[in-house]
């Protein structure tokens, strides 16, 4: 892998909106995105509440909209409007890859934020941007929710999501796509360092026939007896190895 892939930086968003559409006047009432470098959680986050407004007046969400996300009018009464916290938004994910599930509802309104607000870039401008239900449609078939995906690769206990929060979400996307993503990390097989003079560093390095065979070593029965007990502490936890799927 090469050095410039190690260091590159994800960041893993979602947001929470009072609606569908922000061409309706819908607008994002929460930020939650979770920095990754080199496939490895950071620990920073960037994790922000908004009051979303319109004509001036702070937006009054359906009951169903709040149903999903547990955000309510009242809570967000306080809470900075997005023109407050764009620029800060902007510094943390300004270079770094985005991963989001369905990417095109966020990016869409995080553009309309942007938008509005005089001088500001759009999204594309900013970051590249990976969609993991596309990354999902092409491994599955079909496109996947984060529910199944997070059910499918068995992080879905990881976190607490009894509301459908953004900073939640992301920490949770961030396990999905560290799994869903785990074959692409390859190991790089070819001998030497890649660089020789008239080879190709892709091409298949095979080892002579009169080498020296490799020694065989077998589990001794003990070993054997710990690891039956190593899988069984694996199978109490609700999981299997990775050979047995």
């Amino acid at each position: 892998m090469s050095e410039e892939l190690q260091e590159q930086r994800l960041i893993i968003l979602d947001t929470e909106t009072t609606g569908i559409n922000p061409r309706e006047g819908h607008r994002i009432v929460e930020i939650g995105c979770v920095e990754m470098v080199n496939r490895q959680l950071t620990g920073r986050t960037y994790h922000v509440y908004l009051k979303p407004m319109q004509n001036g007046m702070q937006m009054v969400m359906d009951q169903e909209v709040i149903n999903i996300h547990g955000l309510t009018d009242e809570f967000l009464r306080d809470k900075p409007q997005f023109h407050q916290v764009a620029q800060e938004f902007i510094d943390f994910i300004k270079g770094a890859e985005l991963v989001i599930h369905n990417a095109k509802f966020d990016i869409g309104f995080m553009n309309h934020e942007f938008s509005m607000i005089n001088g500001l870039p759009m999204t594309e401008d900013i970051c590249t941007v990976t969609d993991t239900l596309q990354v999902a449609k092409d491994e599955f078939g079909s496109p996947k929710t984060l529910d199944y995906l997070a059910k499918f690769y068995k992080v879905d206990k990881l976190v607490d999501r009894t509301y459908h929060g953004a900073l939640i979400d992301a920490q949770l996307l961030a396990f999905v796509y560290v799994e869903m993503t785990r074959k692409q990390s390859a190991l790089d097989l070819s001998a030497g360092d890649g660089h020789q003079e008239g080879t190709d560093a892709n091409a298949i390095r095979r080892l002579p026939e009169n080498r020296t065979k490799l020694k065989i070593i077998h589990a001794t029965a003990d070993e054997l007896e710990e690891h039956k007990k190593r899988l069984a502490i694996v199978a109490e936890k609700g999981s299997e190895p990775l050979w047995q799927h």
